[in-house]
């Protein structure tokens, strides 16, 4: 087989790849190879070429003969972020609101944390029109992802941020303010105003995403316009914890809860009491079952939603099942002998188990119709185009049916998307990607969300597109910095999750909810010729920083500080001295990055799986390399394990503490770069050491070329292990550690590494997941800081009284104060106290992924769902 051939098959199957990650893939691919290994790039320079020829910039390759599907490993990259916390077992409930307890017993450290990204976010900012950026695709200002949402009649949004908590909006979107920072979990499953107007607020993203974050069950506030979630407004007990929800359904007196551990209810009247468990597939593998600690017991009892018939509510219909698939997925109806499968009658809708997975109901107010959308498991594994089994509506009002199928997959395609092309249509991510709802005064008027916004207002026999992926390759749009999207309207960001139908002094809007916060229309709005809206209105002003870094770097900038971090779903945003609002100077998902100290312009930046891009100039670029690609400002430096897939899919990146032009990247290997910011290619990387087969870097670190990595392999709890390996940047010296076998080094993933500066021996390990106490799996151990002073010949754990919470980074500051990135904030310890404190005032108790000290002497921390962070660290000790 040809390599060419090979490589345009790598590129489709990596665009699939990212589809079913929950990600934005970058907008342009080289079409023959280039620089980038893994053969993913820009697709907007292939919009470019297929815009000329009139086709979508998601074209068929005609050089593509093979039938290579590379669809197997998608389940288990989905998954690695879930991993990095629960492996090597599964979680039990109520370890996040222990772990918040005895943070809420800890002393605070002077100082307060600034936000430095509660500002515009634009991602079509005109500076950054380079060839790896997103700029002049068409979503205008973004924030994080926005995973619930509600809205009245009187002008009141409430959005809740997939690990950001609840934000409130007296105007329709737009001037937030958050309203759960005192809840010990901020990750957002499901947000519903019930009947009564109250805000019920379940926590845990449960869209199996790479980034869901587990919950601590369900809270409600009696008035959402005023006030806000404190812990005692939490329903029922702990059975909730350490879950996740996919949604909320009310009937009669009775609140449903569709979650990853099966279907639960309670009543609506008192809130008091324990949630019922109405049904569980498998309730061997529960927590507490005799099969609780089986490898695939996350997986067992995962249910998507609830229909509940608007004339009987005790009939109720429940969608259960894994979006990978399994023989219990499946739609359940209460029998004579409890919950059965629902398999005759249900028409268009299919009731066997190979293509029911995720699935989202609506009900239209008159209670005339009900509509769902489906994934098809067996599509997704098989289909490389499409998961979409398709969408349905009863218009017996009845969720037993019968159903017709008003949707495939093809017909949404053909209907004005921008994903046209083989290997990404529309439903490529329908695991991940969906909301539906009714106009309330029209039952035949839908808004469906996939990876796009889709539209009908004749029940389904017709639909639009007013919320394209994006505008690349449609003939209104060009890359002119004078303009935002060329001459195409405003499109949504891609990537759907949440919808509300709300209205204020009459007027109707639809708020959409998704990988790049809330944006709004009238609901009944306006649209160009190809059916593409018109009317779209960003409601991410900055008040609400929901964003979701993975990494944070800090360098000066002429007048000050520039501040960069990589992004779910947002690329890298860049703030520079005197900037309103922070632009994107790099597309697609942002991962790891480094940023010179002193010039904070010189960034290296990755995208995935080790997808490293390098600039000199912050990416500034006026879009002239699309006539010129000598102009481009940005070079693609991926190391080799990007090319063969054998890095993590946010694999870390480092630069040695004392060289800063010596860097350190881990995939399968330990790779080092010794031309800093001057490397113009991937070739230019040195393999210092191969971890081994099946094993993948999770931390590096390096100090005057002494290089410590961290890795997993298998690193799910099916065989979990981890290790250290320890050697020289010039490839000498390297040897795997020997790590206790008495448990003083868990059995856990382990996220980060810190050395001493003054002492290369001198190494801190922070460990991911709770200790064994809540987690069942061989090893999980307890602790989560650990030190060395012999390079790793012994460790002891320091952990004191840490909260027992997934610690992801450690960074050793100047007096020895030791500082712990958590799943629930920064806490400190100085070598002169007796134990830990939380780390200064204002932070809020969400995930810090990174932790880097600046040039001005501030510790930054890149928070999972509420931005970039700072503090003066002389507050701290």
């Amino acid at each position: 087989m040809a390599a060419n051939g090979y490589r345009r098959r790598r590129v489709w199957a990596v665009l699939g790849a990212c589809a079913a990650l929950g990600m934005t893939v970058t907008q342009a691919q080289a079409a023959s190879g280039g620089t980038d290994p893994f053969g993913v790039r820009i697709l907007r320079q292939q919009a470019l070429l297929q815009q000329e020829k009139g086709l979508s910039a998601f074209a068929e390759d005609p050089g593509d003969e093979g039938d290579e599907d590379e669809s197997g490993n998608i389940a288990e990259q989905a998954d690695q972020y879930a991993e990095a916390r629960t492996s090597p077992g599964i979680v039990a409930p109520g370890a996040y609101g222990a772990a918040y307890d005895q943070l809420s017993d800890l002393p605070r450290t002077g100082g307060s944390w600034s936000d430095l990204t509660r500002l515009p976010y634009n991602s079509d900012d005109a500076r950054y029109r380079d060839i790896n950026s997103n700029s002049s695709g068409g979503a205008g200002k973004v924030t994080g992802r926005v995973t619930g949402l509600a809205a009245d009649n009187h002008g009141y949004v409430y959005a809740g941020a997939a690990n950001g908590g609840v934000f409130r909006s007296s105007r329709g979107g737009g001037h937030w303010k958050n309203i759960s920072d005192r809840l010990p979990a901020l990750s957002t499953g499901d947000l519903q105003l019930d009947p009564r107007g109250r805000l019920w607020y379940a926590t845990g993203e449960a869209n199996t995403s790479a980034t869901s974050f587990l919950g601590t069950g369900v809270y409600v506030l009696d008035d959402p316009r005023k006030g806000s979630f404190s812990p005692r407004d939490r329903v029922g007990g702990d059975e909730l914890e350490s879950t996740s929800i996919n949604a909320l359904r009310f009937g009669g007196n009775k609140v449903w809860a569709a979650t990853t551990r099966g279907v639960w209810s309670h009543s609506t009247k008192s809130l008091k009491g324990a949630w019922k468990l109405e049904f569980a597939p498998n309730p061997d593998y529960l927590p507490g079952g005799s099969k609780a600690s089986d490898p695939s017991a996350a997986y067992k009892n995962i249910t998507s939603d609830i229909a509940i018939d608007p004339k009987d509510p005790s009939k109720v219909v429940l969608a259960v099942g894994w979006r990978g698939g399994d023989t219990y997925n499946g739609f359940y109806v209460k029998g004579s002998r409890g919950w059965e499968r629902l398999t005759d009658g249900l028409g268009d809708l299919p009731g066997n188990s190979e293509d029911v997975g995720n699935v989202t109901f609506a009900r239209s107010a008159d209670g005339s119709r009900y509509y769902a959308i489906d994934q098809s498991p067996e599509m997704t594994a098989e289909n490389p185009d499409s998961g979409l089994e398709g969408i349905f509506v009863s218009k017996s009002g009845s969720p037993t049916g019968p159903w017709t199928r008003i949707a495939s997959y093809e017909q949404l395609r053909d209907s004005g998307s921008a994903l046209t092309g083989a290997g990404y249509q529309p439903g490529i991510q329908a695991w991940y990607d969906q909301f539906l709802t009714v106009d309330p005064k029209n039952p035949d008027h839908v808004y469906a969300g996939l990876e796009e916004v889709f539209e009908t207002k004749d029940g389904g026999a017709s639909w639009s597109v007013p919320g394209p992926y994006w505008n690349f390759g449609f003939r209104c749009w060009s890359i002119d910095p004078a303009k935002q999207s060329g001459d195409c309207p405003a499109t949504t960001h891609a990537d759907q999750h949440s919808v509300a139908v709300g209205s204020d002094g009459g007027a109707p809007y639809v708020v959409v909810g998704d990988d790049g916060g809330v944006f709004r229309r009238p609901l009944k709005g306006s649209a160009n010729a190809e059916g593409h809206a018109t009317d779209w209105r960003s409601l991410n002003d900055g008040t609400m920083d929901a964003l979701q870094y993975y990494s944070v770097g800090v360098g000066t900038d002429s007048r000050g500080l520039a501040v960069t971090g990589g992004l779910q779903d947002n690329g890298q945003s860049v703030l520079r001295p005197g900037d309103s609002a922070m632009g994107s100077n790099f597309g697609g998902d942002g991962g790891d990055t480094i940023t010179d100290p002193d010039n904070g312009c010189n960034i290296a930046a990755e995208y995935v799986y080790l997808a490293v891009s390098v600039t000199n100039n912050c990416a500034v670029n006026d879009g002239s390399w699309v006539t010129d690609p000598s102009n481009a400002t940005s070079y693609s430096v991926a190391p080799p394990d990007n090319a063969t897939g054998e890095a993590r899919f946010i694999a870390p990146l480092n630069a040695d503490i004392k060289d800063k032009n010596t860097w350190v990247a881990g995939g399968r290997h330990v790779w080092i770069n010794t031309h800093g910011y001057a490397i113009r290619s991937g070739g230019e990387w040195f393999g210092a050491y191969d971890l081994g087969e099946g094993h993948t870097a999770t931390a590096v670190a390096s100090s005057g070329g002494k290089v410590y990595a961290a890795w997993c392999g298998p690193c799910n709890n099916q065989g979990f292990t981890r290790g250290i390996a320890v050697g020289n940047a010039d490839g000498t010296g390297w040897h795997q550690l020997t790590l206790p076998v008495d448990g003083t080094v868990p059995n856990r993933y382990l996220s980060g590494l810190a050395i001493d500066p003054a002492n290369s021996d001198h190494v801190l390990l922070a460990v991911n997941g709770f200790s064994r106490k809540w987690t069942e799996g061989p090893g999980a151990g307890v602790g989560h800081l650990f030190e060395t002073k012999d390079g790793g010949v012994t460790w002891k754990d320091v952990s004191g009284n840490l909260p027992d919470v997934p610690a992801n980074s450690v960074a050793l500051l100047k007096g020895g104060v030791v500082a712990v990135g958590t799943d629930l904030g920064v806490l400190v310890r100085t070598p002169r106290s007796s134990g830990w404190k939380v780390a200064g005032d204002n932070l809020p108790t969400t995930a810090v992924l990174q932790l880097r000290t600046g040039p001005d002497g501030r510790l930054y921390a890149a928070t999972h769902g509420r931005g970039i962070w700072a503090i003066d660290v002389r507050r701290l000790g």
